[in-house]
């Protein structure tokens, strides 16, 4: 058989093609042994009794789930197990249940969200069956793009059942009775002919060698008992306490600390370096050199970071003229005359741009950083060509590349998946854990943990793409749109991924991801063309919270409020006629004219945006007030959103909570610019952040109904941009077509 690393396939847009030439290499006779549900049982090496891939449970009852979701705020650990407990009648307020990332990569875990595009129970065909046989040798764990409860909503309700179902058959074959007699409750199995009772982990072992029922019938959404119900998170105690461990919180016996001075112009790699001065210094052990960067080793992050400053560093390379002007420049002149990708187009849109009124707007959206609240860490221990690390990665996936393309001859890595203090996109990344192998493998035996500073972090992210669209509309005798033309000119967030990551390159013209959040979308603007035109930049973008939706939601709510108040109609109506047809989306807007008070002629300030995005969709009005000088309060968000059935309601409202405030820092402040080819921001007094006395009343309504998930980390940020935009608008007349709004002059009073 051919041995594959993980690191040998596309994910993403190139899944399906990579995961086809795969199984030619494999073999199709190969792949149909393969397993891919996970549920089968088996005793383990750490004393637990494994009833399935996420079920686990000692002798004395604990029961552990096993969740391949990094837990970074978003409330998986709580989740994600409630789907489990709800089938394996459990309670996850008991003592005895606790919630844990496996560090084994099973294929069970891949995925298929994030690497197909699909559900899993929305595959189909030979392509899909091929891809997700190749996953399973192949696995893809990762945590982002709103998919973690899209992905799991079946598959860990039937590992819930089918592990239920194990327990029962063990019972039965103990009490000698029929399972028809048995009843599953609270963690035990109940006779109910007799009364008598045995606990789960009585019954543990046995069950693991039971056949698991796969055709197990799973509880319609009227039996549910956690499920759709708010619940407490399930992390919420430890970090109370204190006691929860986040990447950067790693502390290991022997350990020692790391930071690095990396090139401040894109692209420069290390010249020279003098570490006399450094190697002097109190607890240093090494200075390294990485490439585009000089990593300090000492007894303390004190030590190393106070050792770096005195290494005199010179670096070479890199584009030193690069400026924020130069590219605004090359984006707009993309969108005006480059090579165009069109991702969707229908009916005559030129004709109708030819014969009926037009009305066309630009606009423009800057770099952004992520700025987790947890500074980049990652801790690595090499020895014996073994690596084992200890991070808080969105992708454990990426950890084992950082290991792979840096030690030669390794043999084994291991991965343990630390709490994440935020991701948003930037911790999906392999750029920390290389650094780190690198550093570690010249301390053999002993772990290296590093740390960046916040100045490292802003200045060396990989970005939220800037973007400039060139938007224009045919407008009907009612100034409805009978066509709608939408050109971006941006940088390839996959392009940019797979060049740092992957063997094979994206397709940057053709990145789906540029386009996301308007191709397809649920207005009845008439004929319609949607086209990218990506541009080469040497800034480093990548994946930020809700990705394309983050400019796309600003570019088309704006426009289509510009639409409307050309045509004399107020926007909220304007909207509910574009969506008309559509009652589930009529019934969301519905429901955000009546709580936003949208009508209540109190002469305040508002603006409305809505967006679909990762199967799901949300409304927002921003209510705001602006003084004589540009000082402005947003003094209350209304929210409405419909993800589908929901799993748990707390969560949920705290994503949109989350990301309306996470949005609102980007809108007022958020902007990297850059001169001479590097950043200019450095920390948090240049790259400011929402503070508590500016954040607004923030009101969620979620709706009810039994479609399937949606994600619910992202879709709460794309439309507060333009929500909040568009009550500029309202309050003085101002259009903003170009983000941050202070460029405008305005702050928050």
């Amino acid at each position: 058989m051919v041995k594959f690393t993980r690191r040998g396939f596309m994910i993403g847009g190139a899944a399906v093609g990579g995961t086809l030439a795969a199984g030619m290499a494999i073999g199709v006779g190969f792949l149909s042994t393969v397993d891919t549900d996970g549920l089968d049982g088996a005793l383990r090496e750490d004393g637990t009794i494994g009833l399935n891939a996420w079920v686990r449970i000692t002798p004395d009852g604990h029961i552990t789930f096993a969740i391949p979701r990094t837990e970074m705020g978003q409330g998986v650990f709580t989740s994600l197990p409630m789907l489990i407990a709800e089938e394996l009648e459990v309670s996850l307020d008991a003592g005895n249940v606790s919630v844990i990332h496996p560090t084994e990569a099973l294929p069970v875990y891949t995925n298929y969200v994030l690497a197909l595009r699909k559900r899993p129970e929305e595959l189909s065909g030979a392509a899909d069956w091929l891809g997700k046989k190749v996953f399973s040798l192949v696995p893809y764990i990762g945590t982002g793009g709103s998919t973690s409860v899209v992905d799991a909503y079946t598959p860990l309700r039937r590992a819930g059942a089918a592990a239920r179902s194990m327990l029962l058959k063990a019972a039965a074959e103990r009490w000698a009775t029929s399972i028809a007699n048995l009843r599953a409750e609270n963690g035990s199995v109940i006779n109910t002919q007799t009364g008598e009772r045995l606990g789960y982990g009585d019954l543990a072992e046995r069950a693991a060698s039971m056949s698991p029922d796969r055709d197990i019938p799973l509880k319609p959404r009227k039996q549910f008992r956690l499920v759709g119900k708010p619940h407490p998170r399930v992390d919420i105690p430890a970090k109370t306490r204190g006691e929860a461990v986040f990447g950067v919180d790693v502390n290991l016996p022997n350990m020692l600390f790391a930071t690095v001075m990396q090139s401040p112009v894109f692209g420069g790699m290390v010249a020279s370096f003098d570490d006399t001065a450094a190697m002097a210094a109190r607890g240093v052990h090494k200075v390294v050199n990485l490439g585009n960067a000089v990593g300090v080793i000492a007894e303390s992050y004190y030590y190393a970071k106070k050792a770096l400053r005195l290494v005199k560093v010179t670096f070479k390379g890199g584009d030193e003229k690069l400026s924020s002007k130069d590219i605004s420049a090359a984006l707009n002149m993309a969108v005006d005359a480059g090579e165009t990708h069109v991702f969707e187009e229908e009916g005559s849109v030129d004709t109708k741009l030819s014969t009926l009124e037009t009305f066309e707007a630009r606009y423009e959206t800057p770099y952004l950083a992520h700025a987790c609240m947890e500074p980049m860490a990652c801790t690595a221990l090499v020895q014996d060509g073994k690596v084992e690390m200890w991070s808080s990665s969105q992708a454990p996936l990426t950890m084992d590349w950082a290991a792979d393309r840096n030690i030669k001859d390794l043999k084994e890595v291991t991965s343990h998946t630390m709490l994440t203090g935020g991701g948003f996109g930037r911790k999906i990344e392999l750029d920390v854990g290389a650094q780190v192998v690198q550093l570690a493998a010249t301390m053999p035996g002993r772990p290296v943990k590093l740390i960046w500073s916040r100045e490292e972090d802003i200045q060396h992210d990989m970005y939220r793409p800037a973007a400039v669209a060139r938007v224009r509309a045919a407008l009907g005798s009612t100034g409805m749109p009978e066509a709608f033309d939408y050109k971006l000119g941006i940088q390839s967030v996959m392009q940019a991924f797979s060049r740092r990551n992957m063997p094979i390159e994206e397709d940057g013209l053709k990145d789906q991801g540029n386009v996301e959040g308007v191709r397809h979308h649920p207005y009845a603007f008439g004929a319609r063309r949607v086209a990218n035109s990506a541009v080469e930049l040497p800034v480093p973008v990548g994946s930020w919270r809700s990705v394309g939706h983050s400019n796309n939601a600003f570019f088309v709510e704006s426009f289509v409020d510009e639409l409307a108040h050309k045509a004399g109609v107020d926007p909220f109506t304007y909207r509910e006629r574009l969506l008309a047809h559509d009652t589930r989306l009529s019934a969301l807007m519905a429901k955000l004219r009546d709580l936003s008070g949208w009508d209540s002629g109190d002469g305040k300030a508002r603006g409305v945006a809505f967006h679909p995005s990762f199967r799901s969709f949300v409304g927002q009005v921003a209510e705001i007030s602006v003084d004589a000088e540009r000082g402005m309060r947003v003094e209350r968000v209304t929210c409405v959103v419909d993800c589908g059935v929901t799993v748990n309601p707390d969560t949920i409202r705290a994503q949109m909570e989350g990301g309306i405030i996470f949005a609102l820092s980007a809108a007022m402040h958020g902007e990297i610019t850059i001169e001479g080819g590097r950043v200019v921001e450095e920390n948090f007094p240049s790259y400011e952040m929402v503070r508590m006395y500016d954040t607004p009343e923030i009101v969620v309504h979620i709706m009810e109904n039994d479609e399937a998930p949606g994600g619910v980390g992202e879709p709460g940020v794309p439309p507060l941009f333009p929500a909040v935009t568009n009550a500029v608008f309202a309050a003085n007349g101002e259009r903003i077509r170009r983000l941050p709004l202070k460029k405008h002059g305005y702050w928050f009073a």
